[in-house]
């Protein structure tokens, strides 16, 4: 009974120490998007649910996994949130700007390319992430091997994203199809409705490397994308909360290992870490 009662002691004496470590949660100067977001306990997020290795609903067990899901988790931690505190919201790129200006998402993060058209109407922390454009193809395909082979061929890319535009400017020639997700693409090249699908290189990869015996990647990348975190415009301190997130999970090997367990495992070499830029004044 005594060595019982010794375990016991022990046992809740290290539950205490435990306790006693813990990092307290952080604190943030009132009236800031941090400590309002810290108070609801909660932070809505919109990420993509139809790119793999990006932001991906994985069928198998419901559970959202990517690179992007990572980046909205590393967020949340420092605002002192878990992942049972997220909200994640279904994004399409049509409906990433509107969704913050609406206020129906907090943030998005979704491989949401920083552009200066975008970062007039929400504001865009980063670059987080950099990716080139490229295509992709049937895994027998000869003709197409690149944007110079393209001539005329139908190709599928998502309406309002800046792989549509790349397509107007540097594909003159290609009869475009636009849909409402890069899914819908993938699904027109597989059955043959369309000749290639084009985007940033880390999607095209995640979906190859889900059906490499159907599907490759071809050429070199052709435009240079880079992923930025968007909140509504003008929140300079918001801005600088996301920079600094960004920045330390870049120094303390947080996204490395982010990028190694999602678009790592797709195949996708790891790029060189982009250096956030400074917040607007």
């Amino acid at each position: 009974m005594r060595a019982f009662r010794l375990l016991a002691v022990a046992v809740l004496l290290a539950g205490l120490a435990g306790a006693c470590t813990e990092e307290p949660a952080p604190e943030f100067p009132a009236g800031t998007t941090m400590a309002d977001l810290q108070r609801k306990g909660t932070i809505r997020i919109g990420v993509k649910f139809d790119q793999p290795g990006v932001g991906f609903r994985n069928l198998a067990t419901g559970e959202l996994e990517g690179f992007d899901i990572e980046m909205g988790k590393l967020v949340a931690a420092r605002l002192g949130l878990d992942g049972d505190d997220i909200r994640w919201v279904q994004t399409v790129s049509p409906n990433r700007i509107p969704f913050l200006l609406r206020g129906e998402v907090d943030i998005v993060i979704a491989s949401f390319s920083i552009t200066e058209t975008r970062s007039t109407v929400v504001g865009q922390a980063g670059p987080y992430y950099a990716a080139g454009q490229q295509l992709l193809v049937r895994k027998a395909e000869t003709r197409i091997a690149g944007p110079d082979t393209v001539g005329s061929a139908r190709v599928c890319t998502v309406a309002e994203s800046t792989s549509l535009a790349t397509v107007r400017s540097q594909l003159r020639d290609a009869q475009l199809v636009s849909r409402n997700t890069y899914t819908e693409c993938v699904r027109m090249l597989l059955g043959r409705d369309v000749a290639a699908v084009t985007t940033d290189n880390a999607i095209l990869l995640g979906y190859a490397a889900q059906q490499p015996d159907k599907l490759k990647v071809v050429g070199e990348p052709f435009t240079q994308e880079q992923y930025g975190i968007g909140y509504r415009l003008d929140d300079r301190a918001f801005c600088q909360f996301l920079t600094d997130t960004i920045t330390t999970a870049q120094r303390d090997g947080a996204w490395a290992a982010a990028f190694d367990r999602t678009l790592g495992r797709a195949g996708v070499p790891r790029p060189p870490v982009p250096d956030p830029a400074p917040c607007p004044d």
